[in-house]
């Protein structure tokens, strides 16, 4: 009875850390971003990605600092996984995805992408 209890303890011990490492290493990707030091930041939030983390705000991140490197490919592919997650987000996210897919040749995309932009950003300057 005693080594069930202290092997589901250890057990939750070792996935509250997994959490919490998570988390301290966006919290440190963050720092990195904000301080323009685009390369580390990415490299961080690479890490965290892989790992299954998800964060539309993690995404915006990545695909910003790739864009700003004109690495369009993998702008594209960050930016890509922010649309899956959700369509609800700033003009100028469609406008980056939309040149990201033109660079690397989906053009039917991004003609969609630059249509949504467009009508976002009139409905937003009325």
């Amino acid at each position: 009875m005693k080594t069930t209890r202290l092997l589901f303890i250890t057990i939750v011990i070792v996935f509250s850390f997994n959490g919490y490492a998570q988390k301290v290493r966006v919290s440190t990707a963050e720092k990195k971003y904000g301080n323009f030091a685009n390369i580390d930041a990415i490299k961080t939030y690479e890490r965290v990605a892989e790992k299954g983390y998800k964060s539309t705000d993690m995404f915006k991140k990545l695909g910003n600092s790739y864009y700003y490197n004109a690495e369009l490919d993998q702008a594209a592919k960050w930016y890509g996984e922010l649309f899956t997650m959700t369509q609800d987000v700033e003009p100028e996210y469609y406008y980056r995805y939309a040149q990201s897919l033109r660079a690397i040749g989906q053009n039917d995309k991004a003609d969609e992408m630059l249509e949504k932009f467009n009508q976002l950003s009139e409905i937003k300057t009325r």
